[in-house]
């Protein structure tokens, strides 16, 4: 296999959901659960930065908000390269020296499994990153996160799948399952596969349905292509979420920017867009991939792991929040942006300081029950007792007994949702 050639600027791989929206279906399971996801995406990490290349709104023939739903969907375009600028402002709690929400924490220090796709994934959760992607159907993608000094390089070449961190100079390989064909391409992903308009966008229109007004609102240049705005703002008055605007490629159907804007007000939550982008084939080169030399290199395992955990965890939601354990399945609560998914740490995740902790008088029971209650909230109800824990877009509620309720709403509704479940 050839050594891995530098990506050019606009062509630097991969991305999952590079192949477009898939089939227009909506299924019902589908609307409910996703704004959750797109909940638990954004707090546990994934958001993205604006880039528009803008010089005046093209005019363009008019098109209903239906028709240009209808188009993204029916878009097939699976080739495709360029840059995305990645921005979040989540307003995450501020942490400790040396604490994270996620991810081992020394991945660019070449610490153990430094390669490994999730160790990365805390890094696109706030600021601004510039990606380089590219895909040549769902069998062969890269996605490349650059940085001043270091880049850090996702590769999927049929069934090898390769992660390279050039800072620390540690790679990642693994398998793609050739069991059960249908599900390679999901079974490939790693989570930075959501850094990309084409699948945030696909997801938040799969998951619209009667609770969102959705309107055609304008034109743009995005890339220096001609798009139409597609505009969607939830009608459900306790979700945080103000309004997802998706500029959609007039030509071909691709989304190019994904914004999502908080209810409260100020800058994008969630912004990507592409700054560069061809529709061409990319080179075979450009997914070709070997260790340099010298890289230390971790074999996983995770494919195995993951087809078992595809059909025990089915109906799941794919995050659940940081540090906390999911003894049971989650469970979704809510329709549409008011959706709040339930965790039970099965008597193993309760909190420090909560009732039935043993440990209560312990110093580092004490030192946690601190630390959560210098970035939560005390709330009660008929629940009992927790903490709420607040983003501009998501919120969680930790009881005290170990169970958590996440969504993209406000305080009262995740209490709400605690004390509905303590009556049942």
């Amino acid at each position: 296999m050839a050594r891995i050639q530098p990506a050019p600027d606009p062509a630097d791989p991969v991305t999952s959901g590079a192949n477009g929206p898939s089939g227009p279906g909506r299924r019902k399971a589908v609307r409910y659960a996703v704004p959750v996801a797109v909940a638990g995406v954004a707090a546990a990490t994934i958001g993205i930065g604006s880039a528009l290349a803008s010089s005046g709104d093209p005019d363009l023939p008019k098109i209903s908000a239906q028709d240009l739903i209808a188009k993204v969907a029916a878009s097939d375009t699976q080739q495709l390269s360029g840059s995305v600028r990645v921005t979040t402002d989540l307003g995450l709690p501020s942490m400790p020296s040396g604490m994270s929400f996620g991810g081992s924490g020394d991945g660019a220090k070449g610490g153990k499994g430094g390669a490994s796709p999730q160790d990365r994934l805390t890094e696109l959760a706030s600021g601004t990153h510039t990606l380089r992607v590219a895909a040549d159907g769902p069998e062969r993608q890269r996605v490349s996160i650059v940085e001043r000094a270091a880049e850090y390089s996702m590769v999927r070449n049929g069934d090898q799948v390769w992660a390279y961190d050039s800072g620390s100079n540690t790679a990642y390989h693994a398998k793609a399952p050739q069991k059960q064909q249908k599900h390679q391409k999901e079974s490939s992903k790693s989570g930075l596969e959501s850094a990309s308009p084409q699948e945030l966008a696909k997801k938040v229109l799969d998951a619209a349905g009667p609770d969102t007004d959705v309107a055609v609102d304008g034109t743009a240049k995005v890339a220096g292509r001609d798009a139409y705005q597609l505009t969607l703002k939830p009608k459900q008055d306790d979700t945080t979420v103000g309004a997802v605007r998706i500029a959609v490629d007039a030509k071909n159907g691709v989304p190019l920017k994904f914004t999502l804007a908080p209810k409260g007000g100020g800058k994008a939550v969630v912004d990507v867009a592409f700054t560069k982008v061809s529709f061409d084939k990319p080179s075979a080169s450009t997914f070709s991939f070997t260790p340099p030399k010298g890289a230390k290199v971790t074999e996983g395992s995770e494919e195995k792991g993951h087809e078992k955990g595809h059909e025990a965890g089915k109906g799941r939601l794919p995050v659940a929040p940081p540090g906390i354990g999911t003894g049971s399945a989650a469970k979704v609560t809510g329709t549409g942006w008011s959706s709040i998914a339930e965790f039970s740490g099965g008597g193993k995740g309760k909190l420090p300081g909560g009732k039935g902790d043993g440990a209560k008088g312990d110093k580092t029971s004490a030192d946690a029950a601190s630390l959560l209650d210098s970035f939560g909230t005390k709330v009660s109800g008929d629940f009992g007792t927790g903490r709420v824990v607040s983003t501009r877009l998501v919120n969680a509620l930790l009881t005290d007994d170990g169970k958590v309720y996440v969504g993209a709403v406000t305080k009262d509704a995740l209490v709400k949702a605690a004390d509905s479940a303590a009556h049942k």
